[in-house]
């Protein structure tokens, strides 16, 4: 991968890490399952009028919108605004990897290499171990909402993987169309509609609210898709992939930076074997080359022709 390359990705890990800071910025203002509806409402209606619908089977579009679009941003938002720290919410949704493992494994009877399973093992030991120190913390139950949103964004990779959209980017765009009625049915229900009319008055909060949906959806969604399914049309997903562990590293980092969240040496540890544990899984196993044979001299004799065997060597 060229370096141009790379440096895309390691922007695209950026632009995702730093979502969840504006995440925590939009929360300030919005309940979270109105904020999930805007986020997506605001992709959808352009989507529906603009980008042509993609030629895939129609339950792998849902299976997508409602895994990753819907499930995944009702645990992540929910689990945030009860009290799951922005930087940890980044590293704890990660558990999607070991999850679409599984899922493969178990609904699809996908192939689960050894190397998969020992990656699966520690990125699992990974999530106990930050699962504990936020038990300490009295913070368990947001722990499990963002874990949950995890298994969404789970269930959103298996479905993508199957739908074999031929332009991805226009797969992503769709999924957006799932999420916005569900997501404000479930607000209106849930929220009530005086939460839904308080968060549109003006306050302090307002501006650091709309600032973070605009970053949430330019630049976390459309910049940082868009760059990310231009990389992964242009070489092997396992190259690719691994960058997305950079994640957690920019939120956790700009987490402690801008809203001093303070993080233990629990949870470091617990961060260090999650994403060994996924970075490991992803690798190939480098295939072992094939011996060239030697060529088999021939001798051209005045009779006929002669082959005189020899010992092929690697």
């Amino acid at each position: 991968m060229p370096i141009t390359h790379r440096l895309l990705a390691v922007s695209v890990a950026v632009m995702w890490g730093l979502n969840f800071i504006a995440i925590d910025a939009s929360l300030g203002q919005f309940p979270p399952f109105l904020l999930a509806a805007l986020r997506f409402a605001i992709i959808a209606v352009p989507t529906v009028l603009l980008v042509p619908r993609p030629q895939v089977p129609v339950r792998w579009l849902l299976g997508y919108g409602i895994g990753f679009g819907t499930l995944q941003f009702l645990f992540l938002y929910w689990g945030m605004a009860v009290g799951m720290p922005a930087g940890l919410a980044s590293l704890v949704l990660q558990s999607s990897a070991p999850f679409t493992v599984l899922l493969g494994a178990v609904v699809f009877r996908d192939r689960v290499s050894a190397r998969q399973l020992v990656g699966l093992g520690v990125a699992t030991l990974g999530l106990a171990v930050v699962g504990w120190s936020q038990a300490q913390a009295a913070a368990f139950a947001p722990f499990l909402l963002v874990l949950a949103g995890g298994f969404g964004w789970a269930i959103g990779n298996v479905s993508n993987a199957r739908a074999k959209a031929s332009n991805p980017l226009h797969l992503t765009l769709w999924m957006s169309v799932v999420p916005p009625v569900p997501m404000a049915l479930l607000s209106l229900v849930v929220e009530g509609p005086d939460a839904v009319v308080r968060s549109f008055a003006p306050g302090p909060h307002m501006i650091p609210a709309l600032l973070g949906l605009a970053y949430t959806v330019l630049i976390g969604t459309l910049a940082g898709s868009g760059v990310w399914t231009w990389l992964m049309a242009r070489h092997p997903a396992g190259m690719v992939a691994p960058f997305s562990m950079l994640v957690p590293v920019v939120g956790l980092s700009a987490s402690a930076v801008l809203l001093d969240e303070k993080v233990g040496a629990a949870t470091v540890l617990g961060a260090a074997l999650v994403i060994a544990g996924v970075l490991w899984g992803a690798r190939r196993k480098v295939p072992t080359p094939t011996p060239t044979p030697t060529p088999t001299p021939t001798l051209v004799a005045p009779g006929g022709v002669w082959t005189r065997i020899e010992e092929t060597r690697p």
